[in-house]
Order: C-alpha cells, then structure tokens, then sequence
C-alpha cells in the first residue's frame, strides 16, 4: 500500500472551456503529451494556460526507467507528419513557449534527433515567434545526433539527469550518469543554446549526493535546474523513500546557489518542463 501523499503535494481537479480545448486540439491532431502519459500534476494547472508539454514519437518508450508511469514496449514507426501536426498544434493554441519532449528511441539510428529538428523548423514555419524548449533523451551520447540538434537551434536544450550517480542503476538500469552529464557539456561547449537540466528527490539520496550532482550539472555548463519530489505513478514503480517538506525544498534552493547554478525552479510539485518560459 503506498503512503498517502502529504496535503502539499495534491492539485485539485480543474475542467473549464481552456482545459477542454486543449485536449481537443491534442486530439484533433492525434499527439501524445507528457501531461497525460507520465500523470504530471501540474497538467490541469499547465492546460488552464493554454499550454502542453508535447510527447513525440509514440508513447512506448524502449527504455525501462523505474519511476517513469510511461510504456516500455516496442515502439511504432515513427509517424513522419507528427512533426507538422505539433507545429499546428503550437500555432492552434496560440504558445509563445513550445517545450517538445520524447520517449527513448533506442531502436532509430539517431534516436530520434532528426525527428525532433523537424518538429523545431515546423514550428518555426508556422509560429516563428515561438520559443522552444526540447527535452530529449541521451541519444546514447551521440555527437552526430547532437550536432543535428544544434543545427536546428532550439532555444533551450533539457536533457535530465534525473537522480544521483549513487542510485542512477536503479533508477534508470539502461542509462548512464556520466553520458548524460557529457551530452550538456557537449551542448554548451558547442553552442550558445541554454542548457536545463533536472532532478527527482526522494528516493534515497543524501544531501551530500544531492550537492555532489548539482556541481557536476554546474561543471557541465547546466544554466537551469529543476528540482521536484519523486512521487511512485503505481505500486509497480520505485517507492517513494521520503517526502521532503516545503523548508527543506528552500534549503535545496541554497544548495543550488552555493553550487553555482543561479537559475532554477525547485519545490515539491517541479517537474522539469513546470513554468518553464518563466525560467528562460
């Protein structure tokens, strides 16, 4: 039986005409968001703003991440009008600010970064006022596939490092710590794209632990941090070793800014994409 979750960390539910439109346009153009497929609490707070963060490439994921609520199955091909479609979608809704993410695609030669430089110049075509955000995979350290990134030039480039190097086996058995520090470093030595990068807390980590990545996220050229608990999506994920309080979600805060990084978002609800124009 999983613990009850503290008060703080409960949304209400919210259905107004915005919601619902939102959805409809989801719908309409057949694309999947975060929102709905890692059951984000901040969705309805985040569709009353007219915005969604965008899940590209199928909702099957090929990686087995074990506090992830998204599917690891064997994905679809991908569908190669997504990229449009999302663009439609940014343009419908009327955003200033797109954050496009993604499932892993270990199965695709690049992982799927020609996919997401296609979704960036659709947008582009259609609402080149628009900034955007991707939040993407490690690509398995792929230069070539990060270089094609670059040369799409989103304005913020996310890649999570989601846990402390001492639990990051058991949190995501088939990625790697030092990959994905390496993919921000890359990123910032290679371009003037902002780099974001965030964290889950909650599943065992120390302070020490918490402090040593922030200033490993701070020597890879990391510009934004997120911060949120870990909350368990079913009984079948990782359970939740401990549930940090308002006080020491400001004392997170300190840490950050005595590791260097000046810009963040942290606080028991933060997901990585949470308010994230804000940020920028």
């Amino acid at each position: 039986m999983r613990e009850r979750l503290p008060e703080y960390l409960k949304r209400p539910l919210i259905d107004t005409d915005k919601t619902r439109t939102v959805r409809k346009i989801l719908k309409t153009k057949c694309l999947n968001t975060v929102c709905e497929n890692a059951r984000c609490p901040n969705k309805n707070e985040c569709y009353t703003k007219n915005t969604a963060t965008f899940l590209i490439m199928g909702n099957n994921c090929t990686r087995n991440c074990r506090y992830c609520n998204i599917s690891c199955a064997k994905p679809k091909p991908l569908d190669l009008e997504e990229p449009r479609h999302v663009a439609e979608a940014v343009k419908a809704l009327g955003l200033k600010y797109a954050v496009i993410t993604s499932v892993t695609r270990d199965d695709l030669s690049d992982g799927g970064a020609e996919h997401f430089a296609n979704c960036i110049r659709e947008i582009r075509k259609l609402s080149p006022g628009t900034k955007i955000e991707i939040l993407t995979p490690d690509f398995k350290g792929s230069k070539d596939s990060l270089d094609t990134i670059i040369e799409a030039k989103p304005e913020v480039f996310n890649h999570n490092i989601e846990t402390v190097k001492a639990l990051f086996k058991t949190a995501r058995p088939q990625g790697n710590y030092d990959c994905s520090l390496e993919v921000l470093k890359y990123i910032k030595q290679n371009s003037d794209i902002i780099t974001k990068s965030g964290l889950m807390v909650g599943l065992g980590e120390t302070e020490a632990q918490i402090e040593e990545t922030l200033n490993d996220l701070h020597s890879a050229g990391c510009d934004i941090l997120t911060i949120g608990q870990y909350i368990q999506p079913s009984k079948e994920h990782l359970k939740v070793s401990k549930y940090y309080t308002p006080e020491e979600f400001e004392k997170l805060k300190i840490i950050a800014e005595k590791c260097g990084i000046l810009h963040y978002q942290i606080g028991p609800l933060v997901r990585s994409s949470y308010r994230a124009s804000e940020l920028l």
